[in-house]
């Protein structure tokens, strides 16, 4: 997996990966949330909490990724 964006939040950061087959992933604490065809859909549905379940890396809670301001648009993300 590449990573080519990152987006830090007071969680950690998120990435967006792309595998080998050219699928786009949103990533978090290295694990894949999806597969998805383009970038921005990755981050779109990253951004209203659309994704596999998020758990905070320390407490296990499941988090809302809606609530951490992550961009819809993946040119707002920084690149990698």
């Amino acid at each position: 997996m590449r990573l080519l964006l990152a987006y830090p939040t007071k969680v950690g950061i998120f990435y967006i990966g792309q595998s080998t087959d050219g699928r786009f992933h949103p990533i978090f604490d290295n694990e894949s949330l999806g597969s998805y065809a383009e970038a921005w859909l990755a981050s779109e549905d990253l951004a209203n909490d659309v994704t596999f379940s998020v758990l905070h890396p320390e407490t296990g809670e499941l988090l809302d990724t809606s609530t951490f301001g992550i961009p819809e648009d993946p040119t707002e993300w920084e690149r990698v």
